[in-house]
């Protein structure tokens, strides 16, 4: 491996789940990793398992919807490993409910999380990027930002917004010698926020990921280590002529 030696990523949310995966296959490869989480144990043991591949990690802490936890943890984690060259907008989350049932709490805090916490993240890192005249940015969005789902209305919009947001900054950075992607996860299993809605699934009737897995192709869900693969393709030079797409992994649930 080590395709991206001598590189340094941030990767939002990196804590549990997607995010960690992410992490350890960008350390795997070669890189130096910014860990940005809301959860300090969480962050610290990820750090720990990206040291362990002899790769350095760097923890900061605070909230993506936050702009100025979002200014203060970019410092810091540029500050530790150097110029970044690789912005992954991991962080998210997942609230279901009826359209009629959803709160403008919810509507603000999802919005505010999958959203604005990517507008924060790569305000901070892009100018870093065009300085130097290259970089990467790979935005989480979810085949829900392709195809509206019931119950998912919150989710589901703020995931289609990531992907308009992110075919913008794309047409606008290329230019600067900047690619920036996005990824639309399917029905992922083994991360928090699965577990969350499992349980908000049942409480709504809704099915579970095994009834749920029998209409993906594939039949089976995704993994984590599904999602860092991709992620780590898109990070790397055999990805170069790639801007402004949005990457689904879905194991054939959505096509489009």
């Amino acid at each position: 491996m080590n395709g991206l030696a001598g590189r340094s990523a941030i990767v939002t949310g990196a804590g549990t789940g997607i995010g960690r995966a992410i992490a350890l296959r960008l350390a795997h490869e070669g890189c130096d990793i910014g860990i940005f989480d809301v959860e300090g144990d969480a962050a610290q043991t990820t750090a720990e398992m990206i040291r362990e591949t002899g790769r350095r990690a760097a923890v900061a802490l605070g909230s993506v919807a936050e702009r100025a936890d979002v200014a203060r943890g970019a410092r810091a984690l540029a500050d530790a490993l150097g110029p970044i060259d690789i912005l992954v907008n991991n962080a998210g989350i997942l609230r279901t409910a009826p359209f009629l049932q959803t709160t403008e709490a919810q509507w603000r805090s999802i919005m505010g999380v999958n959203l604005d916490g990517i507008f924060h993240f790569c305000q901070e890192i892009l100018p870093q990027m065009q300085e130097r005249r290259r970089g990467v940015v790979v935005n989480m969005s979810s085949w829900t930002g392709k195809k509206g789902v019931p119950n998912h209305s919150a989710y589901s919009a703020s995931k289609f917004a990531v992907i308009g947001l992110t075919q913008s900054m794309a047409g606008e950075m290329a230019e600067h010698g900047i690619r920036i992607n996005a990824i639309c996860p399917g029905i992922i299993v083994n991360t928090r926020m699965r577990d969350e809605a499992e349980v908000l699934n049942k409480a709504q009737g809704l099915p579970d990921v095994a009834t749920r897995a029998q209409s993906i192709p594939m039949r089976r869900p995704g993994t984590p280590e599904d999602i860092a693969g991709v992620v780590a393709f898109l990070a790397s030079d055999d990805a170069a002529y790639m801007t402004g797409q949005a990457v689904n992994i879905t194991g054939g649930l959505w096509m489009g």
